[in-house]
C-alpha cells in the first residue's frame, strides 16, 4: 500500500468518525478506484502494488472526470449536481500533487520544445510527450496542450 493509499484509508477512519458521510463517501470511491487497479494489474499478470507514479494518474483522472461533470451539470443548468462534483474534486485535489503556475508550465514546455527541436504544430505530439514527462500530475493536460499551441503558433 502507498502513501496515498494509507492517507485515503486514515481520513476514511477520521471521516466516519466525525460524521462527515460526504466526505467518507469519497473516499470509500477512491479507495475502490485503487482497489479496481490492483484488480486489473492482477488480471495482467502484474505486481499488484500501486506505484506512488500510478497512484496520482489514477487521482489525475479520478480529478478530471469530476471537472468535465460539473461543466456538464453546469452547461445543463444543474447548479446542485454542479457544486457536489466541485465538492468531491476539491476533496481529491488534496491528495495531488501542487499544480505549477503558469510561467512554470511555460518553462518546461520551453525546455521540451528545445530538446524535441518542434517548431511546427504538427510536432505537437512530440512536445507533449516530452512536456509531460516533467508535468505528470502537476499541471492539467488541456492547459499544458494551450501552452505548447500558444508557442508553435496554432
Amino acid at each position: 500500500m502507498n502513501i496515498i493509499q494509507e492517507k485515503l484509508a486514515s481520513n476514511l477512519k477520521e471521516a466516519m468518525k466525525a460524521g462527515q458521510s460526504f466526505e467518507a463517501g469519497v473516499f470509500r470511491m477512491l479507495i475502490s478506484s485503487f482497489h479496481n487497479k490492483e484488480i486489473e494489474k492482477k488480471g495482467k499478470g502484474e505486481d499488484v502494488e500501486i506505484s506512488e507514479e500510478e497512484a496520482i494518474d489514477l487521482l489525475t483522472k479520478e480529478a478530471k472526470k469530476r471537472k468535465e461533470a460539473a461543466e456538464a451539470y453546469e452547461k445543463g443548468n444543474r447548479a446542485e449536481l454542479a457544486e457536489k462534483e466541485k465538492k468531491e474534486l476539491a476533496i481529491i485535489e488534496k491528495f495531488l500533487p501542487e499544480q505549477l503556475s503558469r510561467e512554470e508550465v511555460e518553462k518546461i514546455v520551453s525546455a521540451a520544445l528545445e530538446k524535441t527541436g518542434a517548431k511546427e504544430i504538427k510536432e505537437f505530439g512530440k512536445v507533449m510527450g516530452e512536456a509531460m514527462k516533467d508535468l505528470k500530475g502537476r499541471a492539467d493536460t488541456s492547459f499544458v496542450s494551450e501552452i505548447i499551441k500558444e508557442k508553435l503558433g496554432s
